[in-house]
């Protein structure tokens, strides 16, 4: 009798425990969903954010707010998700320097890969190579050329140490055997202002960025640090076309929460943000900011995480980079 009656405590907490998911996901959300954007108000990932929130709000039936946490490259918004409550209703904008760069660069106080579980991606830009018009190269070819002939005469500018310019730049410096003098900024805006000034030559912005400086004559597209060509740019060859391997470098968006949250949560989540980017008039918005709509599984996610945590870690050694 009392192996009978354990049996059947242990198939009723297995149904518990069978239903436990589904009826998290049924449940949720209770409450108001907060999407935490490393970023100040007004940028590429402000921008997208506020998107994916409007099409999540819609279809989870509950407000999805944007509440923007800037400072340390990211690295304070995503330490403040990854310590929050892992129940879905506060979650992370991440992106190339959250989960790739800072990593390599500083001490955190989380891990990209322990302390979240990922929810899926939202979205992709290329990184283009662009030099002040004043400059006598037109394509990145030229410019290697150019850099081999005169190291070191040549200064880039960056978003500041540790951004993804300012990596990218060392890694086609360690590509393409060349050597460019590295000006900091705060910000890819007076980085991108002084590139069309003259006062640096060349920098390695995003799409976002530098698209109506391109289009608008102001700067000019040397490359595209891409797996192929951008249709919003489409005479601009890829670096690999024009012989610079491995120089494929994309600015990623990405939705993350807390390690721990239930996984029938995650995969509503991933679920409902699937659907919202597929929608046309939210893809529309996506494409205006310079990027493409990416979608995708948590565990496509997790796998392009581990090879950005890999892949920058060997660039921040190589060019022996370090962050005060």
């Amino acid at each position: 009798m009392i192996n009978i009656r354990k049996t059947l405590v242990l198939s009723g907490l297995c149904i518990t425990t069978l239903f436990s998911g589904s009826a998290f996901a049924q449940a949720y959300p209770t409450k108001t969903v907060t999407i935490i954007v490393p970023t100040a108000p007004g940028g590429a990932n402000d921008a997208m954010a506020r998107i994916v929130a409007q099409g999540l709000s819609q279809k989870l039936g509950q407000p999805v707010i944007v509440d923007n946490k800037p400072g340390a490259n990211g690295a304070i918004a995503t330490e403040f998700v990854a310590r929050a409550v892992p129940d879905g209703h506060t979650i992370l904008w991440g992106y190339i320097a959250t989960h790739g760069i800072n990593p390599a660069l500083q001490r955190l106080k989380y891990d990209p890969i322990a302390d979240f579980e990922p929810i899926g991606m939202v979205a992709s830009s290329p990184t283009l190579l662009v030099s002040t018009n004043s400059l006598p190269v037109t394509n990145a070819k030229e410019l290697v050329a150019l850099l081999k002939s005169k190291p070191d005469s040549i200064s880039y500018a960056s978003a500041g140490i540790g951004t993804a310019p300012h990596l990218t730049a060392e890694l086609f410096q360690i590509n393409t055997g060349t050597q460019m003098l590295h000006v900091p900024y705060k910000g890819s805006a007076p980085a991108l202002v002084d590139t069309i000034g003259g006062t640096t030559q060349v920098m390695f912005p995003s799409l976002f960025s530098a698209f109506p400086f391109v289009t608008g004559g102001k700067l000019r597209a040397l490359g595209i640090a891409g797996e192929k060509r951008s249709s919003v740019l489409p005479n601009v060859p890829t670096l690999r076309e024009q012989g610079i391997p491995n120089m494929s470098v994309t600015q990623w968006y990405a939705l993350f929460a807390p390690a721990k949250t239930p996984t029938a949560i995650i995969n509503r989540l991933n679920k409902e943000l699937n659907l919202t980017l597929n929608d046309k008039a939210n893809e529309k918005k996506i494409e205006d900011q310079g990027a493409e709509v990416e979608t995708g599984t948590p565990e496509q996610l997790k796998n392009l995480v581990q090879k950005e945590v890999a892949r920058w870690k060997k660039v921040v050694e190589s060019a022996k980079i370090t962050v005060d």
